[in-house]
């Protein structure tokens, strides 16, 4: 979005437990927020407003915090935060980290930069181009930067370990609640959930012994890998996706790579078509791609999120293996760019509503390896207080205690910044699987460290929690089986 001159113009951030949108948008204010929208990050949801709707509502500016803007600010709103680490980890306070990045970003120049890591350009356009970067505004967890195409390509190689970084959009979103109709078809699936012997043969073929060779093949741990790294912005990257196509296809799924941006590798859309007519769609997600830190190319991403991507390969793996036939449609997704702020997976759940699809649910399973020493294995499940949908949460949480019932199930403190935020703000229901009811706690985290060879690393619980994810999409698509138990093959 082009702004003519951002001084009528502010923004508007707003936690998302002060304005859910579990029931639409409050009626006074839908005119302006609808139009307004730029997304979520970290625990609120941005609006930029004009002067029209700050003077329509006093109430409407005490919503949340007002960041004025000026056309002098640059060209690319981005959110910079620090994730929601295990105080343990944190090897100084948020300040200090932030200070120093920030530094970095005003002592470093373009030719620091190799042109193959540089990050594609991000999108809200101001009028002039002023200074490399400037603060506008710093919460507890994070800032607002307003930061030029330069500042931005040092941002993305310079990023400590546990830091992250998310472009504003080019124009606004649409702000679209999940439909009554789809929590109704959620709770009606809710209400049938009991213990399917069937469905417990079927997750109980996910195989430890494929996780364990999927994983070492992405991080290259595994000798006979072609794959150094999966940097979001590397050459290995499309050769990941082009193998991941393979491995899938063979397993029975249709498979396609849809470029979705210049300068990322595609994404990996597989998909099994229901045996029964219906547009319903439902939707298991990870990302491939990975990132280091302060310019660090090797990414291996054992855990994040080789655990989630090799997830997937053992669910198509344990379909094959029984013969399952959904009866209605089903997506498998590897997304690329999650770790530029879920480029990859926004461009392809936007192409999904455009396209006026019906999915039924989107699980997205992000970091399910890593279990800290002296803890039980666990399930993580995003809050639907902040984002997602509970109907879908608590049909993971029942599933869980049928069919892992060694998992200690949970919801993590924060909105859990992964591809099923894509979804959600498409109006789809959402929610993601991951390691731990808590914050981070890998010490591996966007480290060239992040191996499955380590302490902590825990193929047993990403099967565990593999199980919940199939287990609910066997539950809420239906199925047909061959009744056959194919052996697994090497």
């Amino acid at each position: 979005m082009r702004f003519l001159g951002l001084a009528p113009y502010s923004l508007l951030l707003v936690s998302l437990r002060d304005l859910p949108l579990r029931d639409g948008i409050p009626t006074a204010y839908t005119e302006c927020l609808s139009s307004s929208y730029y997304g979520t990050y970290g625990a609120r949801r941005a609006f930029v407003l004009d002067r029209r709707c700050i003077e329509s509502s006093f109430s409407l500016t005490q919503l949340g915090t007002m960041v004025r803007l000026h056309e002098r600010d640059g060209e690319n709103l981005v959110w910079l935060e620090r994730g929601p680490v295990d105080p343990s980890l944190a090897a100084a306070s948020l300040d200090t980290e932030l200070d120093s990045l920030l530094g970095n970003l005003r002592n470093l120049s373009p030719s620091d930069i190799e042109p193959r890591t540089a990050a594609p350009s991000a999108q809200v356009t101001l009028q002039s181009p002023p200074k490399e970067f400037t603060v506008l505004h710093r919460t507890h967890d994070g800032a607002l930067l307003s930061a030029s195409e330069v500042a931005l390509r040092v941002l993305d190689a310079q990023l400590p370990t546990f830091w992250r970084y998310t472009p504003f959009p080019a124009s606004p979103l649409p702000l679209v609640p999940v439909p009554p109709r789809a929590r109704e078809r959620l709770r009606k699936a809710l209400a049938t959930i009991r213990f399917n012997h069937i469905i417990a043969a079927i997750v109980n073929g996910i195989s430890v012994h494929h996780l364990h060779n999927d994983v070492r093949y992405l991080t290259g741990e595994d000798p006979a890998s072609t794959l150094a790294t999966r940097h979001s912005f590397s050459e290995d990257a499309p050769r990941a996706a082009a193998w991941l196509k393979t491995q899938f296809e063979s397993l029975g799924a249709e498979c396609e790579l849809k470029p979705f941006e210049e300068g990322y590798a595609p994404n990996v859309i597989c998909k099994y078509t229901g045996s029964e007519e219906t547009t319903e769609t439902l939707v298991l997600g990870a990302h491939y791609d990975d990132r280091g830190s302060f310019g660090e190319v090797r990414a291996p991403g054992a855990n994040d999120d080789g655990s989630g991507t090799a997830a997937l390969l053992g669910i198509a793996r344990a379909i094959a293996r029984r013969g399952v036939v959904f009866k209605t449609n089903v997506l498998l997704c590897a997304f690329a760019g999650e770790e530029q702020g879920m480029v990859g997976s926004k461009a392809y759940a936007k192409e999904l509503r455009e396209q006026g699809a019906n999915v039924t649910l989107m699980i997205q399973a992000d970091m399910l390896a890593y279990r800290k020493p002296g803890d039980a294995p666990q399930l993580g499940l995003s809050d639907p207080a902040l984002v997602g949908t509970p109907e879908l949460t608590q049909i993971l949480a029942n599933i869980s205690a049928i069919y892992s019932p060694e998992l200690t199930v949970g919801h993590f403190p924060y909105p859990g910044g992964s591809d099923h935020l894509s979804f959600h703000e498409q109006g789809y229901p959402a929610a993601q699987v991951y390691e731990r009811a808590d914050l981070i706690a890998d010490p591996m985290y966007h480290s060239s460290g992040d191996l499955s060879d380590r302490e902590g690393y825990d193929f047993e619980q990403i099967k565990s929690i593999a199980k919940v994810e199939l287990a609910a999409i066997l539950h809420v698509a239906g199925f047909d089986w061959d009744n056959v138990d194919e052996p697994e093959q090497e």
